[in-house]
């Protein structure tokens, strides 16, 4: 019987995967790496945390233009 592998996937690999997926730019192996490492809920976190920050950012640009 064969144990688990343990995900050990550190802070600044999380963010990595998180902005290069914003982008949809990345290698297979980098997807199938990430998937044995990472823990999903941190992924679906990290993104929506990600998704925020975007969505703030677009508006203070918006918000620095119409002003």
């Amino acid at each position: 019987m064969s144990s688990p592998t343990p995900r050990k996937g550190g802070f600044v690999k999380l963010l990595k995967a998180v902005f290069w997926s914003f982008f949809g730019v990345r290698r297979r192996a980098d997807l199938e790496n990430d998937a044995a490492q990472l823990n999903p809920l941190h992924l679906i976190a990290a993104g929506v945390i990600g998704a925020v920050l975007f969505i703030v950012l677009l508006l203070v640009i918006v918000r620095a233009v119409v002003g």
